[in-house]
């Protein structure tokens, strides 16, 4: 499976990494991207990503080292439910961004 990381965060390096190649999106939106992925790897721990998978599907993963207590694996999979409900419409243009400016196609 192939898959494009828009943006990750990794509560164990304290680091955030936002993918250059999504450069031309809004400051507001990058801002947006990296507020909501560090405050989740504050909250739950572990490490955060969205990706793309190949049909341009924006997908958010979350994991943790294995044997790490202080990860909250019920609160990790809550906080995705809810990021996926309030940032609907986000995730929905990033999507569509995705899909007309890395695969292609046209806008719908």
């Amino acid at each position: 499976m192939c898959e494009t990381v828009l943006c990750a965060a990794n509560s164990y390096k304290k680091k955030y990494y936002f993918n250059q190649e999504f450069g031309k999106l809004p400051e507001q939106v990058k801002d947006e991207l990296k507020s909501m992925s560090v405050l989740f790897t504050e909250e739950v721990g572990g490490v955060f990503e969205m990706v793309f998978d190949e049909d341009g599907e924006l997908i958010i993963k979350t994991e943790a080292e294995e044997n790490d207590p202080a990860y909250d694996e019920i609160g990790s999979g809550l906080l995705v439910k809810k990021l996926r409900s309030e940032k609907r419409q986000l995730f929905e243009e990033l999507t569509l961004f995705y899909k007309v400016v890395f695969l292609g196609e046209e806008a719908e």
